[in-house]
């Protein structure tokens, strides 16, 4: 008989495996300790958007036309305005945010209120081309790579995306925090769920 551990513990390996992973496992940590990394100038958050029922996009997706994908639920709105409460809560009213360009990722930045949003192409799901899964992770590693992060950097993006660069299957609105090294390597810190 296999324990749930062990195949939790083997999806994480394949998906590793699959999509080769930027940061090492997570040390335990709480969420007030989280907060206070944001703080510090080493960490940043990556996040999957905020719930929007469903999976994937319709096949007539356009990417400028919010009309053709999958978007957040009034629920995931709700969310995704606590989402940037509890930032302003923990004393970050502000951030340098990132997001992919669908409009259930966008809308999230937006209803974070935690400043201007800019579009990040290599943040957009690769869902329907997982050909593209390799190449765009290694851009959101090497632009990570760059980033001053002295004021807190939020990236709001899709599962797929997170879990290639992470190996974690996030739930809508988690918000992971990751440490950068001095060498550039990530680690993750732990993550914050706000339902």
């Amino acid at each position: 008989m296999i324990r749930i551990g062990a195949v939790r513990r083997a999806c994480l390996c394949l998906c590793l495996a699959l999509f080769g992973g930027l940061v090492s496992r997570p040390a335990h940590a709480d969420e007030a300790a989280l907060w206070t990394a944001l703080r510090s100038g080493e960490h940043l958050v990556l996040m999957r958007h905020a719930l929007a029922p469903g999976t994937g996009d319709p096949s007539s997706f356009v990417i400028d036309d919010c009309g053709t994908q999958r978007n957040l639920s009034d629920e995931g709105r709700n969310q995704a305005r606590r989402i940037g409460a509890r930032f302003r809560d923990n004393g970050i009213a502000t951030a340098r945010v990132f997001s992919s360009q669908w409009c259930r990722c966008l809308e999230t930045a937006e209803l974070l209120d935690l400043g201007p949003v800019e579009p990040l192409p290599a943040l957009n799901s690769f869902f329907r081309n997982r050909e593209r899964a390799e190449p765009q992770t290694r851009a959101v590693e090497d632009w990570i790579a760059g980033q001053d992060l002295a004021e807190p950097v939020v990236l709001v993006t899709h599962q797929v995306n997170v879990t290639a660069l992470t190996g974690v299957f996030p739930a809508s609105g988690e918000m992971l925090v990751l440490r950068r090294s001095g060498g550039g390597e990530m680690s993750l810190v732990g993550s914050i769920r706000i339902d």
